[in-house]
């Protein structure tokens, strides 16, 4: 069953609320799309032949130049980007793409995204949670996560950390690919992608970054993401992608270029989420929430030392629906992940409910 799918009596409860449900259960956007790229969009909607499944050359382009100009990702050559249909997509069938089967192991964090393990179980590999190098031991895995920031905790790794996981799974020929959709929106710490030199001295062998427009620029309902890195591992996933006939709409790759090229869009966004954040924080932890880690991307990691169940159903007689935090593995049996992506009305409203309990 899909996880969220074991909510419907704690929304049911939450919609119950006489000034109506504040929703913070799911990172889905609600802000408009900028203008610059809905008219790239309509610009690009009189495409009646099949997409590129490489994508075009001018997306290519935006790709690269973005990655350099917003994250400092260097040396990073065109045909070593991919559009991908939103990056679940990637990541949901990226262990089969590789051909990985039964005798490969797939690593993913502790507490995590579920849509690695899926991936990893559709392809019928073991799978492993693991924080630390040091609980994988001997082993020598296929693939590796990385997801920092972190979905759910918001935990940013550092350059140290992701230094010693590139060269233990170069050292055993592991691909490690890091899903770093929330990588423009760290509040507390600077997060570094993968493909950084500071990580990988420029080398991105054996590496991908998975990419999404969703959170950034509020593409969700475009299905706009890329993954970029090791141009042989890129050109492998290419080949395959295009036999699945894995294709990304010209019109949503003509919207993507405009997203990737304007960076304006892009801080106004970041802006709105800073602010729900400056107010959400403060209100759960004076309602007697310990929020930890948290210190980049989307949610905030809470916890009132309880299983996770029963705060979700206090929140939900508030009107607030929140996900449960054993949705992303075992370690997060006592934890609620709260979303900062509602209005700010309705952010607005959470903080009044967390400051009064008995509203």
């Amino acid at each position: 069953m899909f996880p969220w799918d074991t909510l419907a009596d704690v929304t049911a409860l939450a919609r119950s609320h006489p000034d109506g449900i504040v929703d913070l259960s799911v990172g889905t956007p609600v802000d408009p799309v900028a203008p610059v790229i809905r008219d790239a969009l309509a610009a690009a909607s009189a495409a009646p032949g099949y997409p590129t499944t490489a994508g075009t050359p001018a997306l290519r382009e935006a790709a690269v130049k973005a990655l350099a100009r917003r994250y400092g990702i260097t040396g990073l050559s065109e045909n070593a980007v991919l559009p991908v249909i939103g990056t679940k997509e990637l990541i949901a069938w990226l262990p089969t793409l590789m051909g990985l089967g039964p005798a490969d192991t797939v690593v993913v964090p502790e507490l995590a995204y579920p849509t690695y393990e899926v991936g990893a179980l559709l392809a019928e590999t073991m799978v492993e949670r693991a924080d630390s190098l040091l609980q994988l031991g001997p082993q020598q895995p296929a693939l590796i996560y990385l997801n920092s920031p972190s979905n759910p905790t918001g935990k940013v790794l550092g350059v140290d950390h992701l230094r010693k996981v590139v060269q233990w799974a170069r050292e055993r020929g592991a691909l490690v690919a890091s899903d770093e959709c929330y990588l423009g929106l760290g509040w507390d710490a600077a997060p570094v992608s993968v493909l950084h030199p500071d990580v990988c001295d420029g080398d991105h062998t054996g590496l991908l970054a998975v990419h999404s427009l969703s959170k950034t620029s509020s593409l969700a309902g475009y299905r706009a993401g890329f993954v970029a890195g090791d141009p042989a591992v890129v050109a492998e996933l290419l080949a395959v992608r295009k036999h699945a006939g894995m294709m990304v709409p010209t019109p949503v790759q003509g919207a993507m270029v405009a997203a990737l090229d304007d960076d304006a869009h892009e801080k106004v966004q970041r802006e709105r989420y800073a602010h729900r954040r400056d107010a959400l924080l403060p209100a759960l932890r004076s309602a007697g929430f310990t929020v930890d880690h948290s210190e980049a991307g989307l949610y905030l990691w809470a916890t009132r030392d309880e299983p996770c169940r029963d705060t979700v159903a206090w929140l939900a007689q508030r009107g607030m629906l929140v996900a449960p935090g054993e949705f992303y593995g075992p370690r997060g049996t006592r934890h609620v992940r709260v979303a900062l992506t509602a209005t700010d009305e309705r952010i607005a409203a959470a903080v009044q409910r967390l400051a009064d309990p008995a509203r």
